[in-house]
Order: C-alpha cells, then sequence, then structure tokens
C-alpha cells in the first residue's frame, strides 16, 4: 500500500497539472491524546475534494466547511481544534479529548508550486531529507537539506518559524524469521514503518502469514548488500542464529541506516563484538553503531515485550532522543 505521505503529494501535483488551487495542512503539535502526530498532511481544494488525514474525520469535516465558506485568507493560517474558543480557535471538541495545532498553506496551480512538490516527492523517495522552513511572519516557505533526525516539527520560537523534516518512510529491515521478529513486525507496521523481512530457511519462510509484510526469501546479508537502507532504515536481527544475525550486521554497519541492533544477552553480545571484529573485520567505529543487546532495558521475557523494547529503541533514536533523557 502507497504510503499517505506520498498520496498527498502526488495529489499535489495532479492538482498543479490540472490549473487548481490548493491548500495543504501539516498538524504542528498535539496536546493530550490526538488520533494523528505531528507531521501529518491533508491537501484539499474548496470544491471539497481532499486526500489525507489530521484526524479521525471530525476536524477534516469542520476544516473542509470553512474552507468553501472562504474563512482562510492569505498564504498561511494556523488554527487549534480541540482548544478553548478563541478567534482561530473552532470550537470542535475531539472525541480523544485532545488539541491539534494546524498550518494551512495556500498554494496556487504554478511551476514554483509544482517545482516545491517534486523536491517533496524527491525526499520521500529516498534521494535526501530535507526541511520545509515557513516563516510565521512573512509566509515565506522554502527549502533547505536536512541531516539531522529528529521530530518531524520544530518550531524556532526566537525566529517565528517552523521547521517541517520531509524524508522517506521509516523503513524496518528485519533480518530473519523468529517469534520475536514476528511481533516486531507486526508492530512496525502498525507504527506505520515499511517492513521488510528477509529470510532464506524454507522451514520458517513457510510458516510466514504476515499481510502488508515484504518478505524476502534470501540472506538479509545479500539483501543489504543489494539494496542498501536509506538513513531512515532500522535493521534489527532477531534470530540467535550467527549466520544470519553476524552477516547483517556486517552489511548494514556500511549503510545510512539510522539504528542497527542485535538481539542477545550480555554475554552473547561480547562473544558477537569479538566475532565481528574478528571475522567480520569491523572497525571500533562500526561497532560503536551496533545496539548490542537490542532495544530499551524494560525487562522483557517474552516476544511481544522484546519486540515492544526494540520498537522503543528505535522510536527514540529516530526522535534523536538520548537515553538520558528517558
Amino acid at each position: 500500500m502507497q504510503p499517505l505521505d506520498s498520496k498527498v503529494v502526488e495529489q499535489a501535483l495532479h492538482w498543479c497539472d490540472e490549473g487548481h488551487d490548493f491548500w495543504f495542512c501539516t498538524v504542528v503539535s498535539t496536546f493530550g491524546s490526538s488520533p494523528r502526530a505531528p507531521g501529518s498532511w491533508l491537501i484539499a481544494r474548496q470544491d471539497g475534494a481532499h486526500c489525507g488525514s489530521l484526524s479521525g474525520g471530525c476536524v477534516e469535516e469542520d476544516f473542509l466547511a470553512r474552507l468553501q465558506d472562504n474563512t482562510f485568507k492569505g498564504r498561511i493560517n494556523r488554527i487549534r481544534y480541540g482548544a478553548p474558543d478563541g478567534p482561530n480557535n473552532p470550537r470542535v471538541t475531539l472525541p480523544c479529548g485532545g488539541v491539534l495545532d494546524v498550518l494551512i498553506e495556500h498554494w496556487p496551480a504554478s511551476s514554483a508550486s509544482r517545482e516545491h512538490f517534486l523536491a517533496l516527492q524527491s525526499a520521500l523517495s529516498g534521494d535526501g531529507p530535507i526541511a520545509r522552513v515557513v516563516s510565521l511572519e512573512t509566509g515565506d516557505i522554502h527549502l533547505e537539506p536536512e541531516s539531522e533526525l529528529g521530530a518531524r516539527v520544530t518550531e524556532e520560537t526566537d525566529r517565528a518559524r517552523l521547521r517541517l523534516r520531509v524524508g522517506p518512510v521509516s523503513r524496518l529491515v528485519i533480518a530473519g524469521l523468529s517469534p520475536v521478529a514476528t511481533a516486531c513486525a507486526s508492530f512496525a507496521h502498525s507504527l506505520g514503518f515499511e517492513v521488510i523481512v528477509c529470510d532464506p530457511r524454507p522451514e520458517e519462510v513457510r510458516h510466514f502469514n504476515l499481510a502488508d509484510v515484504t518478505l524476502q526469501q534470501e540472506l538479509p546479508s545479500v539483501f543489504i548488500a543489494r539494496e542498501g537502507c536509506h538513513r531512515a532504515t532500522a535493521v534489527v536481527a532477531l534470530t540467535h542464529d550467527p549466520r544470519i544475525d553476524d552477516t547483517a550486521m556486517m552489511e548494514a554497519v556500511k549503510t545510512d541506516a539510522f539504528y542497527i541492533g542485535v538481539m542477545g544477552s550480555m554475554k552473547t553480545s561480547e562473544k558477537r563484538r569479538e566475532r565481528l571484529v574478528r571475522i567480520g573485520g569491523l572497525t571500533e567505529q562500526q561497532i560503536r553503531r551496533i545496539h548490542m543487546p537490542v532495544g530499551l532495558n524494560i525487562g522483557s521475557k517474552t516476544p511481544a515485550e522484546i519486540a515492544l523494547a526494540v520498537m522503543a529503541d528505535i522510536i527514540r533514536v529516530r526522535q534523536g532522543i538520548s537515553r538520558q533523557q528517558l
């Protein structure tokens, strides 16, 4: 299934080609419970045609009604849903009790608009992350290269601007099938990751039945070496089989993956470290990239608990949060 972000950008390009103006909305921040995370997109035309999502439906209905009533003036607008009534706060209560802060941009059908959204499409495809920098005072919107992991939305209050990161959909490459790998794949998919599981063993592959998860029946190291990993990729090995886990780590450290981890106890991890240096020829710098043992230490025992610890640590690193901040 095509990621929703890509659908939104493709719709923007389609409307540019057809000559339609449109409004591009971004969830800037959330407070309390909310149905969509910061960085979520929705695009709409004044006639009500739209793509993407800001909430479970209540926000979209109000936004489209306001759009048809010509409520939004100028290049950018900013409103809060679920907040107390005010001049810019719609009288809409979210079912979850949360608050959504939404940025609304007006884009005309023009070559400049098309160029902007083509750049977003390239970033989503893995050509390199970028940042959409929005001035809240002037309405100016421009693109800058982005090299850091972190939150999708950052507000620079001292400069009255928003920095909105755009990059490829997060990908999780799982080296080898196991009960932990199956739980991790299911969990990651529910979190919006593109999930790829690699395993050459027929006896393991035969029992694989997860929908919306890509299965590559080959050694993970072969897949990683052939396909590579963009900067939004996490690679984890979860089998306890050195033939699969070790070789996957040897290839993963050669890529741009933002997270690399392998399952095992402290004792097992120390033996693996020695093998990776002695047999794999890895440098100390490469070894330091590998999370051994993988995941947060939350006392996990069951496959589901271990998967939770693994995904929590991956999200932590993706968001740029150090362990000391937990």
